[in-house]
């Protein structure tokens, strides 16, 4: 019988003659190749696997033909080195989760690092965080620090802490602490720089301890982000009273790392002058991966450049608006947090991905595609029976890897930045069937948003309680599926129960010895987008009050928001619930600027009776101006109808205003409006 040519022996016979090879490029298929690319790989003619159909070639596919190995970034890797993963998905749960890289805790920002050579620390989005000692000096009555934060340049700092206190900064650094005015007693002075290259030293330090070369002009922090600090001692009877922690620990609230946003024409990704800080997790993603000097610092122009239109979209998916049972949006995800450079970058890029139940691959020719955490069709790749050489399929899960309650985890602003649980999520009948609770935690450490928590928790533990999971070893014909987040199974014959099934593309690796990669996967959940607020937002975290002035706590506000009605606007203030019913919440308003940058007069307004509800109380203001800027404070009065501490202030712009202003990029949930 004559040898009947395969799609594949003709494509090497163009490529032989010099002419490129094109063919269906898909959704991650590089698109054409060479006779030099065919001959540098080191083929010897001849190929070893059987050929269903037309394949997808890339370069990861050309490097490894009748080779030892692939060259990557100009390093030749054996086979036996190249089991990571060319697709991934993040890992916040389980016994997986615990052999990952991970970032600091919270709890790790509240004290500076002291040790002779501290590792760096970068960051992206809000958080709070403490850094690294760089000194601890006396002179005279004054005790000097230096922090570094992180090592690159930050966007600005929003607050301030020593030890647990909260203080305030006035224009000359001088900090105060609202709520116990005997603390500090105006001997602590704080100075703050970004990071710029070239910074500015501190000239109050190089004043105090330049003589003596402990701190010179020379010592300016080029590209680190940093704070000094000065304590003047106070009387020895006097130090527990204005001390009363001890040596005060200075921990910061800061907007981290400016990024290139590629959805921004006036944002050069060669001039960091015009980034932006964001909280935007895709935007977060790609400057991890390509321009944080501690991170993987891939070549934007391979990484980002041949699919910027896919990562503009899962942009714009990250920033889309999701209503809350209270009333209002905020964004759909959002990420925040730090982390050590001594740690493998790797743990990084899954806290971000995290954030926003993110799906990342790395095409073959260095392109990385990335799917954010919302179902699309037009993602799904099909795998047919000629693709598949091998499987193995899990029916149910083992008793040890059971969960039947999934307690959500993250890090809340309203606590001062520690990690708080959320209401967790439980299968019932599960845990009657199996006689008790199997709970496990989801990690969410770059998340600050509760409601966002409760969000990724929930599409993790429908795919928890899917039962059918396992891998599929996919021949070379199915490397379309590989780039793929989910995949349509048409199998009738290789594996019956799960034809028609959706997948979910969970991790994927090259393994040339089981016929192309290996695809781990789980079976979709159908309901994995249903969000009802009201039915699956749960009850907002409780939050310690602190003891404040004639024990009143001061209000943690959860959301602003301003409402259009009726040709006029009121704002809507959602404030924790105290849970204390000798309280009643207050509200005062005013116009930031009135003319000549001077504000206007506050208004106050009681709520005597607001019911508070899953753990919320909402308040509604009388109309507001809907020209200008508007300030919101809230407050509680005891039963002695005296006034508590006034809240921070948060800002926003009555609907008539935000109508005629491009809010895309706001990130603090006070620019989210109804519209």
């Amino acid at each position: 019988m004559a040898h009947r040519i395969t799609p594949l022996e003709e494509a090497i016979r163009e490529a032989l003659k010099g002419k490129p090879v094109s063919y269906n490029p898909g959704i991650g298929a590089f698109e054409t190749t060479t006779t030099q690319e065919f001959l540098a790989s080191g083929w010897n003619g001849e190929y070893r696997w059987p050929v269903h159909k037309d394949p997808i070639f890339t370069p990861i596919f050309t490097a490894i033909l009748g080779s030892g190995g692939f060259t990557l970034f100009g390093s030749t890797i054996s086979y036996a080195a190249i089991a990571s993963a060319i697709a991934t998905t993040a890992l916040t749960v389980g016994l997986s989760y615990l052999m990952t890289p991970k970032p600091p805790k919270p709890e790790d920002g509240r004290q500076p690092l002291t040790q002779p050579i501290p590792y760096r620390f970068w960051g992206v989005g809000t958080a709070r965080l403490a850094g690294a000692m760089m000194l601890w000096e006396t002179a005279g009555d004054k005790m000097w620090s230096v922090q570094a934060f992180v090592g690159h340049r930050i966007s600005s700092y929003v607050d301030y802490y020593l030890n647990d206190d909260k203080i305030v900064l006035n224009e000359n650094g001088v900090a105060s602490c609202p709520d116990n005015n005997s603390r500090y007693d105006g001997r602590v002075r704080i100075y703050t720089r970004l990071g710029l290259v070239p910074e500015t030293p501190y000239a109050a330090l190089v004043d105090a301890l330049g003589a003596a070369g402990v701190w010179t002009e020379n010592h300016r922090g080029d590209g680190q982000a940093s704070a000094a600090m000065s304590c003047d001692a106070p009387a020895a009877e006097d130090f527990p009273t204005v001390f009363p922690y001890g040596k005060p620990a200075l921990s910061v609230v800061a907007e981290l790392a400016l990024c290139w946003d590629f959805r921004d024409p006036d944002q050069d990704p060669e001039d960091d002058s015009t980034w932006a800080f964001t909280e935007n997790p895709a935007v977060q993603l790609a400057w991890h991966e390509c321009f944080n000097p501690f991170g993987t610092k891939r070549d934007w122009r391979k990484a980002l450049l041949p699919v910027l239109d896919m990562w503009q979209e899962e942009g714009d998916v990250c920033d889309e608006l999701v209503p809350r049972a209270a009333g209002g949006f905020e964004k759909r995800y959002t990420c925040g947090g730090f982390y050590s450079a001594e740690q493998d970058p790797k743990g990084g890029t899954n806290a971000i991905l995290a954030a926003c139940d993110g799906w990342m691959c790395e095409r073959g020719d260095g392109a990385l595609l990335f799917v954010a955490g919302k179902f699309r069709e037009k993602y799904v790749a099909t795998l047919t029976d000629a693709d598949i050489v091998g499987h193995t399929i899990q029916h149910d899960v083992l008793p040890e890897e059971e969960c039947n309650r999934l307690v959500p985890k993250f890090t809340y602003p309203a606590t001062d930045y520690t990690s708080t649980d959320t209401d967790f999520l439980e299968d019932v009948p599960a845990q009657l069937q199996a006689g008790r609770v199997l709970p496990q935690d989801a990690n969410y450490l770059w998340v600050n948003q509760w409601r966002q928590a409760r969000r990724l928790a929930k599409r993790e533990f429908a795919r928890l309680r899917q039962k059918k999971r396992g891998s599929l070893d996919v021949g070379f014909t199915g490397i379309n599926a590989v780039y793929a987040p989910w995949v349509r199974l048409q199998t009738p014959i290789s594996i019956p129960s799960m034809n028609g099934k959706l997948i979910n593309n969970r991790r994927s690796v090259l393994s040339v010895q089981r016929g192309g990669f290996q695809m781990t996967f789980v079976v979709m959940p159908p309901d994995i987008e249903a969000w009802l607020p009201a039915i699956d937002e749960g009850a907002a975290p409780p939050v310690p009050m602190k003891p404040a002035r004639r024990n009143i706590p001061v209000p943690v506000i959860d959301t602003v928001y301003a409402i259009a009605s009726s040709g006029s606007a009121y704002v809507r203030v959602v404030v924790i619930d105290p849970d204390r019913d000798d309280l009643t919440p207050a509200l005062r308003y005013r116009i930031v600027d009135i003319g000549g940058g001077n504000s206007g007069a506050w208004i106050d307004q009681k709520f005597l009776d607001a019911v508070p509800s899953a753990g919320l109380i909402v308040l509604n203001t009388n109309a507001v101006p809907l020209e200008g800027q508007i300030e919101v404070q809230a407050a509680f009065i005891g039963a002695n109808n005296r006034y508590g501490t006034w809240s921070p202030s948060r800002f926003l712009y009555p609907t008539g205003i935000a109508a005629r202003h491009d809010f895309s990029k706001a990130t603090n949930s006070q620019y989210l409006f109804d519209v």
